[in-house]
Parts: C-alpha cells; sequence; structure tokens
C-alpha cells in the first residue's frame, strides 16, 4: 500500500488557521496552545514540533512595537492621566499579545515541517574532547 501524497500548502495558510501543515484538515493544537499528538485528518506525527519560545517572542515584539506607537500617539493627542493607560492600554496590550499566540505558533510549526527542522546533533570534529584526560 503507497503512502497517499500531499500537495505543499502555505504555511501562512495552514499556520494561521492552526491546522496540520500536510493536510490542512486537522487541527493543530488542543486547547489554547498545547500541540496534538498526531493529525486526526492524516495520522500526521507532530513529535517534530516544537516552536519553544518563538510564538511568544514574535508576538510581543510586534504587539509591542505597535502597541507603543498607539500608546504614544494615545499619549501626546490626548494627554489622559496614568489610570487611564492602566485600565484602557495595558488590558489591551494583554489581550493583543494573547490574540497573536495560537496563529504564530501555528504558523512556526508549519515552517518546522516544510523545512524537516530536527533538533540540533553535537557532531565532535576531529573527535576532541573524546576519550581526553581533560575532563
Amino acid at each position: 500500500m503507497t503512502q497517499p501524497q500531499y500537495p505543499r500548502l502555505s504555511t501562512l495558510s495552514t499556520g494561521l488557521r492552526c491546522r496540520c501543515p500536510r493536510c490542512g484538515e486537522g487541527p493543530l493544537l488542543k486547547g489554547f496552545l498545547t500541540i496534538r499528538d498526531a493529525c486526526p485528518a492524516c495520522g500526521l506525527d507532530y513529535s517534530f514540533a516544537e516552536p519553544a519560545d518563538g510564538p511568544a517572542f514574535f508576538g510581543m515584539s510586534a504587539v509591542g512595537i505597535v502597541g507603543m506607537a498607539l500608546f504614544m500617539w494615545f499619549e501626546f493627542a490626548a494627554h489622559p492621566p496614568i489610570w487611564v493607560h492602566m485600565v484602557v492600554t495595558m488590558p489591551l496590550l494583554v489581550i493583543g499579545c494573547l490574540a497573536v499566540l495560537r496563529p504564530l505558533k501555528g504558523w512556526l510549526v508549519s515552517e518546522q515541517f516544510i523545512h524537516k527542522a530536527a533538533p540540533p546533533v553535537f557532531e565532535s570534529n576531529g573527535k576532541h574532547g573524546e576519550g581526553s584526560k581533560w575532563r
């Protein structure tokens, strides 16, 4: 029995929708940010997927840049008291960061699948350190 052939899908399309990077049908995440063990539609094993802190870094960076620009515009245009920023600006920044986490995680997992990312493997060049008395 031969394996079915899957067309290469857009990483943006599948990632931002949090769908399987191989078939584009099955959900990638269970819960808010937990990656499933495998795709329920095509059976792709998601053990390769480990975006680590990438989604949080990219999300906070993007929301921070846009959020600070809007914060500065609001500050210079309206001159509100500090409590207004605490009640309006801070929750908007937190909501913005949480809103982009899922799509960014899906996109990074899709990129890992397309580029066949694997964990790094250390290999000694010239066998330095192996069998050495210096430990």
